[in-house]
């Protein structure tokens, strides 16, 4: 019985399937990470690549690391920084006041003051 359906066969846009003599599985290994909040994490890596010391957690966002017992501390919040306080690490207050002593400068010779 026909389901009304003209085309079958595979969706559009997908691939042939490979051919198992073409490629063969990489080997892995499966390696725990566990953060301060208790949460374990298993990922895997090819087997002959070093593991990562620390993997963030994806349920809490905390540092992750492979001793269970010791792992890694919270890392601490960098507060927001305005433009202003970004600028006054690169300027000390000297050169910010020669810098706008020129800005105002230019800006009355602009207007014809002075």
């Amino acid at each position: 019985m026909s389901n009304g359906h003209a085309i079958r066969g595979t969706r559009v846009g997908s691939a042939p399937a490979r051919h198992p003599e073409r490629h063969k599985p990489v080997p892995c290994r499966s390696v725990s990470y566990w953060c301060r909040n208790g949460h374990r994490t298993d990922i895997r890596i090819v087997a002959d690549v070093a593991a990562p010391p620390v993997w963030d957690c994806p349920r809490c966002g905390q540092p992750a690391g492979q001793d269970a017992q010791d792992p890694p501390a919270r890392t601490r919040a960098e507060p927001y920084k305005t433009h202003l306080a970004y600028v006054k690490e690169r300027r000390t207050d000297a050169e910010g006041e020669a810098i706008l002593a020129e800005a105002l400068a230019a800006l009355r010779r602009r207007r014809g003051l002075r």
